[in-house]
Parts: C-alpha cells; structure tokens; sequence
C-alpha cells in the first residue's frame, strides 16, 4: 500500500509538474506572439548636421541674404563643407552645369547674381546642401513577413536641398527645393515566401 501510494504521490507530483511546465511554455509563447510586431526590423537613413527638422533647415536658410552674407556667416550657420556632412563644393563648370540645362540658353535670362558667376569664372562656386532623414519601419503579421510571404513598411522623413552661390567670399545667389513631409507605403507579396528567391535563381539559370 506504502508503494502504491507513493507512485500515486510520484505521479501526481509528474503531472502539476508537466502542467506546469506546459502553462509556464504557453504563456511564454502567448508573450512572444504578442510582441511579435515589436521584432519586426525598421531602419533610418539621416545626415548628422546642425539641423534636426526640415523646419530647422529652412530657417537657417532664410537667414542667407544674397549680397550681405559672408562665407564666414556661411559656416557658423552649419553651412562648412569641411565640418556638416553631405554640404559639397561645386566649381563654376559643376554649377553651371547644374544650372544650365541647354547649351542654347540665353545667359541674360538667369538671375544677376548668376550672370556675375559666369563672368566671373575662377571667383565664383558654390556650396551644395543635402539633407535628409528617412525611417522605414515594417509593420504586420511578424510571421508573414519573417517567412518572406508578406512585407509592409511605412516610410517617413523629409529632404532639403539648396544651392548657395559665392563670389569674392560674399554669396551672391541661393536656390532651394525640399520636401516638407515624406509619406511613401511599400508591399510585397511573394507566394512562395522563403522558396521565391530559390525559384527566380533557378529561372536565370536555365
């Protein structure tokens, strides 16, 4: 009878024990799943400047005027290609071909300050300003989109671009285009998931 109760007891003890170990897996599944969406990758593309946000960017431009703005006032607005990322130096040809679309065009329809620069020849460059900040972040079902079945990102930022023209060390011309507000969606959607890439291999193959 001793025995019999205790492999009673042995087997009561195995079982609260597999129960256990069975409730204890399942909440951590039930954990995994519903953070599932938080192991989704995302991503950011941004150039490290002065200037956090497009509205930053366009305020420090606004405060470049045409004929009284020094390259010295340049850089301490962040505008100094050898400390602000992506801010390039343009020779006169560069920027005349920037500028320029045809050969044909009429040097008297661009801006005076322009005008100067092409007669000006070795005195005149310019700066060119790139900015940008990018965040792609995918978003669904985690398994759809880790099996490679399908995969939905949201992608938001802004860009800045600007062209700053310098003559005798004094900016005599400025030019700018940007996008305020970035809001672009991608999807894909591959059948085969995981075997989609093996089969699109083996069709270059052949």
């Amino acid at each position: 009878m001793k025995f019999r109760h205790c492999a009673n007891h042995k087997a009561n003890v195995m079982k609260a024990f597999l129960n256990l170990s069975r409730n204890s897996l399942t909440a951590a599944l039930l954990i995994f799943v519903a953070g599932c969406a938080s192991l989704l990758p995302d991503g950011r593309q941004e150039t490290k400047t002065p200037w956090k946000t497009y509205g930053q960017a366009q305020t420090m431009f606004a405060r470049i005027i045409p004929n009284e703005t020094t390259v010295v006032e340049l850089k301490a607005l962040g505008v100094d290609p050898d400390k602000t990322p992506n801010v390039a130096v343009l020779s006169h040809a560069d920027l005349l071909r920037r500028l320029v679309s045809t050969s044909s065009l009429d040097v008297k329809l661009l801006d005076h300050g322009l005008q100067q620069c092409v007669a000006s020849h070795k005195t005149c460059y310019a700066y060119e300003i790139e900015q940008k900040h990018i965040e792609r972040k995918r978003f669904g079902n985690f398994w759809l989109d880790f099996f490679n079945f399908h995969r939905k990102t949201n992608i938001t930022g802004w860009e800045f671009d600007a062209i700053v023209v310098v003559r005798d060390g004094k900016v005599i011309y400025k030019l700018w285009s940007g996008k305020p507000s970035i809001h672009q969606f991608e999807e894909e959607r591959m059948p085969l998931g995981p075997f989609q890439s093996i089969g699109s291999s083996y069709m270059m193959t052949r």
